[in-house]
């Protein structure tokens, strides 16, 4: 997630500094020259990959101030994505799908709980000067919010998950664990967590559409954090979702097996793996 931020942000290339133009003309552009070394007036180019931010001019006090500030924009999307993902990962280990109704085969409904990502990614988020703690607190919400959002639409959309269910030799079918399939075949709405809402989401929260780089910023890590997520979507599977039930037409030696109606599957917690 980090090293995607990192690239949507310099794909933005914002300038340092903002809205420069050398002087020209005289007298401006005479004390402008004369007020530099020939060294200082034409300083190395930048390195590549180039940093965050793109120098405004060659002058070697614009590479520098460029550099310095990229080299703290990179820790602080570093941090951030740490802590984004340390959240993930804290949910993904503890969250569960319940109350999925299981009928002979098939399996549906349910509902996802998992515990919110605000705490966590709050508590591992930069933190260090008063605007990182206003930036940290704007995508940490967003996030928060825009999973929980997403986690409410998540159902089972009639998935034959449970064959041994068919014919059951018994009133009561023994625990047995779903059929393993990927998250993106569950039925979902990932709007929430898409890239534009989150951006949108970020930007309300902090309050402040003029506040430097904020929008590059918010735009980089909702792009990477979205991502992640259709990644996340197609490579996660829904595993351990122990199923049981009732199998009411169960009457031997007339009807000696019969198919589960009205059973109900929980998921163990690590079943998102």
């Amino acid at each position: 997630m980090k090293n995607m931020a990192k690239m949507l942000f310099r794909a933005q290339a914002p300038p340092l500094p903002l809205n420069w133009s050398n002087p020209s003309g005289d007298p401006a552009g005479k004390h402008y020259i004369d007020a530099f070394t020939p060294s200082e007036r034409a300083s190395a180019p930048p390195p590549v990959p180039p940093g965050l931010f793109m120098p405004a001019s060659i002058n070697k006090y614009h590479c520098d101030t460029a550099r310095t500030i990229s080299d703290k924009m990179e820790a602080y999307i570093d941090g951030i994505c740490d802590a984004i993902c340390s959240a993930w990962n804290k949910w993904q280990s503890s969250a569960t799908l319940v109350g999925v109704v299981i009928n002979a085969v098939t399996a549906g409904g349910g509902q996802v709980v998992g515990p919110t990502w605000l705490p966590t990614i709050l508590a591992d988020a930069p933190m260090s000067t008063l605007q990182e703690a206003k930036y940290s607190m704007s995508i940490a919400s967003a996030i928060s919010l825009g999973w929980l959002a997403y986690q409410a639409t998540i159902k089972v959309p009639g998935l034959p998950w449970y064959p041994a269910f068919a014919t059951v030799p018994s009133p009561v079918a023994p625990p047995v664990p779903n059929v393993p399939c990927p998250v993106v075949a569950l039925i979902q709405v990932p709007v929430p967590v898409m890239s534009m809402t989150l951006r949108g989401q970020m930007i309300a929260f902090l309050g402040d559409p003029t506040a430097q780089h904020s929008q590059v910023l918010f735009a980089s890590i909702a792009g990477a954090f979205e991502a992640c997520f259709i990644l996340w979507q197609t490579t996660t599977q829904v595993t351990k979702v122990i199923g049981t039930g009732p199998v009411p037409t169960f009457a031997p030696p007339v009807v000696p097996v019969g198919p589960v109606v009205g059973g109900v599957g929980n998921m163990v917690p690590g079943g998102f793996s």
